[in-house]
């Protein structure tokens, strides 16, 4: 069990990295909030009360005081991250004695174990704002998506954010293949495939090949393997959380997996060919993406049918206009030489993408 109590006042160790701070003396509940911060990662400082030198108090960014303690921490001074931790969950004075310690929150266990593992794990890892995540699929096949997705991620990467980019579509044949990777060594997403629960985003981050000065989770050449759906949601929750840029290439259809990572998408690109079977195909990708992800655009792809330009076809979807997504001589060619969609930053392709980031960067996270 845990529950929230809400102060207003910021800490001081607000934005910081470090293990949490444990106030106790009682050796069992002691010895579980050990076990805790090392299922998370993190390497805790422990007292009996309020320490009185180094600031520990202060500086801390997770305060975890037991309930023994509690009247030895009372005249501390008030801060946010202070977690007041008991066991009897029927004793109605806990939230008496949490509101004394200007605790934030009141938990119990062994109930609220998972609870306190993801915030142990949070401050351990130094959360800050999440990545701002945009998700690309094709209106039908052959759209150009897997490019669009690696030439977002490429230039992101060049302008120097943490760029993550992932790839949903076990069937597509491989992003790292199309990075010219395919050889690189780090884990594909087989290895996450029976995931469960959290998964350290610094640890992720470190295993994944790096191509182009970004991270790429991509499928290997092995037999097809399922990824749960709880495993999809474990492995974008932890690249989301290290923030920076996260480009996930969407397949088209929409199962259980793919579900969990539109949920965790901010902006939706729905790329389209300027036909007219591809503007009907790419609608009921639309009606299907759209029960999950508020925000999708359409991006359009030439050469144009007659009748149709960029705004008729967003107009007969429905659906914002990203923009137009250029036609770029020689990419084919430069992809067989190991040269990754957008590498050239002077080409078409990477000044679409830059204008992409532009906006995003304007609009605070927003394109």
């Amino acid at each position: 069990m845990a529950g929230a109590i809400t102060h207003d006042r910021p800490s001081a160790a607000e934005g910081r990295q470090g293990g949490p701070l444990i106030v106790t003396e009682d050796a069992d509940l002691l010895d579980d909030l050990l076990r805790l911060c090392a299922a998370a990662g993190a390497r805790p400082e422990v007292h009996h009360g309020v320490p009185e030198r180094g600031g520990g108090w202060d500086t801390a960014p997770l305060v975890l005081v037991g309930d023994d303690a509690s009247r030895r921490v009372r005249g501390a001074t008030r801060r946010r991250g202070v977690v007041l931790v008991g066991r009897d969950q029927d004793d109605p004075g806990v939230w008496r004695r949490a509101v004394e310690i200007g605790a934030d929150h009141v938990l119990m266990l062994p109930d609220g174990e998972q609870w306190l593992v993801d915030r142990i794990a949070d401050v351990a890892e130094g959360v800050g704002p999440p990545a701002l995540t945009v998700g690309v699929i094709g209106g039908r096949g052959g759209a150009g998506s897997s490019t669009l997705a690696c030439a977002l991620a490429v230039t992101s990467a060049r302008q120097g954010a943490r760029t993550l980019l992932v790839d949903a579509d076990p069937l597509g044949g491989g992003l790292d293949v199309l990075l010219g990777g395919e050889s690189v060594e780090g884990l594909r997403w087989p290895a996450f495939a029976a995931s469960h629960g959290r998964v350290g985003g610094g640890a992720l981050e470190e295993s994944l090949p790096s191509l182009h000065a970004l991270r790429v989770l991509s499928w290997d050449r092995g037999d097809c393997v399922t990824v749960a759906p709880e495993a999809v949601r474990a492995v974008l929750a932890a690249a989301r959380r290290r923030g920076g840029v996260v480009v996930v290439d969407l397949p088209r259809r929409i199962d259980e997996g793919v579900a969990e990572a539109l949920a965790q998408i901010d902006l939706g690109v729905l790329v389209v060919p300027a036909e007219l079977r591809a503007v009907a195909a790419a609608g009921r990708v639309a009606s299907a993406v759209g029960m999950v992800l508020r925000d999708l655009r359409v991006a359009v792809r030439g050469p144009y049918a007659p009748g149709l330009d960029d705004r008729e076809v967003a107009r007969l979807l429905g659906l914002p206009l990203m923009g137009e997504v250029p036609t770029e001589t020689g990419l084919p060619a430069a992809q067989e030489r190991g040269a990754p969609p957008g590498g050239d930053g002077r080409g078409p392709l990477a000044r679409f993408c830059s204008a992409f980031w532009e906006r995003a960067a304007v609009a605070g996270g927003g394109v």
